[in-house]
């Protein structure tokens, strides 16, 4: 999906993985680490991103921030929202799924 992603936007000049850098969290450049949180994510010209993965008392909750520049950046997160929501559900659904094994 984010290869299809890539090839849609690419003729409006959008990035296709962020910023190039060392640490990264799939695709998303790493922006800040502690013990019990992680947040990447980048800015675009059409709008910034950044996704949040917290531990904490046992349990794993992510948190998505989209702001918007323009209506491209509207628009764009209008399109994509209904497989970000998917995405995120899996995401989530695997964390739990790899907790579950390493307690057997």
């Amino acid at each position: 999906m984010l290869w299809l992603r890539n090839v849609l936007v690419a003729p409006f000049g959008l990035a296709g993985e962020g910023e190039s850098t060392a640490e990264k969290i799939g695709i998303f450049p790493l922006q800040s680490e502690s013990d019990r949180e992680l947040i990447a994510g980048f800015n675009d010209k059409h709008l910034d991103f950044r996704i949040s993965v917290l531990a904490e008392a046992g349990f794993i909750f992510l948190a998505t921030w989209v702001h918007p520049h323009n209506v491209g950046g509207r628009l764009y997160l209008a399109a994509i929202m209904p497989f970000h929501v998917l995405i995120v559900r899996d995401a989530l659904r695997r964390v739990g799924a790899s907790q579950d094994s390493k307690k057997e």
